[in-house]
């Protein structure tokens, strides 16, 4: 069986990471000449094409697979020095996640405050796609909707995020009154987060409409998306935690009570014997179940 030297392995992690050849040799203190050469024979080692030369620099596919395993292996020799008591002077534990906008903005970051001792590197990505950061490798645990585990990871349900159709109480009296909500909505404006996000849609479609109206919005923030919703500008559908306190003060209305969506959450994370993740993985899912629905 071919062996994998670790040298070429990291430095591919290396130009993934910084993004960049010359990039990644600053940060190894090598030449860009060496990284190139780690990189070719990683390759005709292997077989395959592992890095696309863009800017910046992106692993193919078979690369996804040797930056996941150059980042667990790192991982791991981390915990190990840890374990040792011969952690880099002051280095903090780094722990890579990602995390869906709606969780960040709500019930994620205290989770992250019940675990000492480590440093956080979040991306911040659509629930339905975390789940490909970490099959490329590039972070170790997300939030997801995707039930089915990544190769090389474990899954675990932390709840139900039930999301509210609301709008501005002037935008009901303007768009929505005096027709059956099928029929208002399509033709309505409407928030969305961004052109991925088709969840007005499908709660339109769940009414019996065809789809949200062609007047939409992009708001790529979780507290901007409100604040749009809030000020009129359109209906959107918004987490119930968000969604509580403007409807208590009469700012937001729902716009079907008996209405609403909710989304599945999960856990995921790298099958690795690693306290730092393990900590992680127990405190996340304690908070879960404190702000999501069971």
């Amino acid at each position: 069986m071919t062996e994998l030297p670790l040298d070429q392995v990291r430095t591919l992690l290396a130009v993934v990471d910084e993004g960049t050849f010359d990039a990644a040799a600053a940060a190894l203190h090598v030449t860009p000449s060496a990284v190139s050469q780690r990189v070719k024979a990683l390759e005709q080692r292997t077989g395959r094409v592992l890095l696309q030369r863009t800017k910046p620099v992106r692993a193919t596919e078979s690369g996804a697979v040797l930056v996941r395993y150059a980042r667990q292996l790192a991982r791991l020799e981390r915990d190990a020095w840890g374990e040792l008591g011969l952690s880099g002077a002051g280095e903090p534990t780094r722990v890579s996640v990602a995390v869906n906008a709606d969780s960040l903005a709500t019930w994620f970051l205290p989770a992250l405050t019940r675990v000492a001792g480590l440093c956080y590197e979040l991306h911040r990505e659509d629930e339905d796609h975390t789940a490909a950061l970490l099959r490329e490798g590039l972070v170790m645990a997300a939030v997801t909707s995707v039930p089915d585990p990544v190769p090389g990871c474990a899954v675990r349900l932390l709840g139900r995020m039930r999301y509210l159709p609301v709008a501005a109480p002037e935008f009901t009296g303007t768009h929505l009154a005096g027709r059956p909500l099928p029929e208002a909505l399509p033709q309505a404006p409407v928030v969305a987060f961004d052109r991925k996000d088709d969840f007005q849609d499908a709660f339109v479609r769940r009414l019996g409409g065809g789809s949200a109206g062609p007047s939409r919005h992009h708001v790529p923030t979780s507290e901007g998306f409100l604040d749009a919703v809030a000020a009129g500008l359109g209906w959107g559908m918004v987490p119930e935690v968000q969604a509580d306190p403007l409807l208590t003060a009469g700012r937001l209305v729902l716009l079907a009570p008996d209405a609403w969506m909710d989304v599945a959450l999960y856990w995921q994370q790298w099958k690795l014997d690693s306290p730092a993740l393990a900590a992680l993985a127990e405190a996340v899912a304690a908070t879960a179940a404190e702000a999501l629905r069971s």
